[in-house]
């Protein structure tokens, strides 16, 4: 980080369109996709926030409205900003299925961006070096960079930026991209020039996401309750997973695609060529009960410098137990189960015995798991098969 100490005298031969010029070509050679400069007027984002957090939708989130204002008010985070320069990185592996796994009960489902490394320290040391590029053009300036760790409203920014529009399920949708990609901002007290803000929205009559969404967490046009979604259930949320949400889990163990999968624009999605992406311990294909069975050391190993490993030990069993008692009838199932009957962890005791009791009603039952909802849908063939 560098402090925000921008010196009009310093700069006064600065031509500020050429150095946005280049900070669009360097954000390309560094492996973004996108580069976009707004301001730091948020006031319509910030109502919509006061009134989400009012609503309760942020569930146990608590970070969510601990910060007061300097969400939504850049220069009150960091002192002196004067332009956010919003970059997006396309995250989807080339081969990767995702459809397909939710297709297969007896398999776990990860979010797309956390099969590989933690995507946080990759895209902040490029926000670093593209500002490190341009400091070695014209000297020092003030600049702070953000990836999903501090009170930033980065959607809203990358909107005003002109990156993409907000479609129904919230996220950022680009009309050549989808929205399978990380978002990073840099903080900034060059005057540079403004991108137009991406006005409009191109879902139309399109409703995919909220119709698909397994537990309805989609209340509104661009309006989530968190407290329904199963990337919050599986992610944020400690303790319990209620009971009225867990059959919708299905095989999903770490956050949920499905609103982004469904969605017409996925199929723009192009493959990411960052190695760092690419699955580990195939994460994108292994079994529910083979990740139930790893120890704790092994989880610890396994999920070091990954998105997962913020879940502790604990979470992880919690949520393959919730698969597992959504997997068809299987005898190595219900073993892998009976071991952690008596697990030292209120949580993770109550979701095997939950998981052991679905399991026995199968058996009793004979009943097959439901489809997946968008094997249903017809997207048998959201597959990234190559980089762009």
């Amino acid at each position: 980080m560098t402090a925000i100490r921008f010196d009009p005298e310093r700069h006064r031969g600065l031509d500020p369109q050429a150095v946005a010029d280049s900070l669009r070509h360097w954000a390309r050679e560094l492996g973004f996709q996108q580069l976009g400069i707004t301001d730091t007027e948020l006031g319509d984002h910030e109502q919509y926030l006061q009134q989400w957090l009012a609503a309760g939708y942020h569930g146990e989130m608590d970070y969510m409205a601990r910060h007061g204002s300097k969400r939504s008010r850049p220069a009150e985070l960091q002192p002196g900003t004067l332009r956010v320069i919003s970059v997006r990185m396309d995250y989807l592996p080339p081969e990767v299925e995702s459809v397909r796994m939710l297709a297969h009960p007896e398999r776990a489902y990860v979010a797309r961006y956390a099969l590989g490394r933690d995507y946080h320290k990759l895209i902040r040391k490029r926000l670093a070096q593209l500002a490190g590029k341009l400091e070695t053009e014209i000297g020092p300036f003030g600049y702070r960079a953000f990836v999903d760790s501090a009170p930033v409203m980065e959607r809203a920014l990358a909107q005003k930026a002109g990156l993409g529009w907000f479609g129904r399920n919230a996220m950022i949708l680009n009309p050549r991209a989808g929205s399978l990609f990380f978002l990073g901002e840099l903080y900034t007290d060059l005057p540079l020039p403004l991108d137009p803000p991406f006005e409009g929205a191109h879902c139309g009559s399109c409703r995919r996401c909220q119709r698909w969404c397994p537990t309805g967490a989609i209340v509104d046009d661009a309006v989530v309750d968190a407290r329904r979604c199963i990337s919050y259930l599986t992610i944020e949320k400690h303790g319990p997973i209620p009971e009225e949400f867990r059959r919708a889990m299905g095989n999903r163990v770490f956050g949920c695609d499905d609103c982004q999968l469904v969605c017409p624009f996925t199929r723009f999605t192009r493959a990411s060529r960052e190695a760092d992406f690419a699955p580990r311990h195939e994460l994108d294909r292994a079994r529910l009960v083979d990740l139930f069975n790893w120890s704790e050391a092994e989880f610890l190993a396994n999920t070091a410098g990954s998105p997962l490993r913020r879940l502790g030990y604990e979470r992880w069993l919690r949520n393959l137990a919730v698969g597992l008692g959504n997997a068809p009838f299987s005898s190595e199932i219900v073993s892998a189960l009976r071991t952690r009957r008596a697990w030292p962890d209120d949580v993770v005791r109550e979701h095997v015995h939950w998981a052991l009791s679905e399991q026995y009603r199968r058996r009793d039952e004979a009943h097959d798991p439901p489809a997946a909802p968008l094997v249903e849908a017809g997207y048998r063939e959201v597959i990234a098969k190559s980089s762009a």
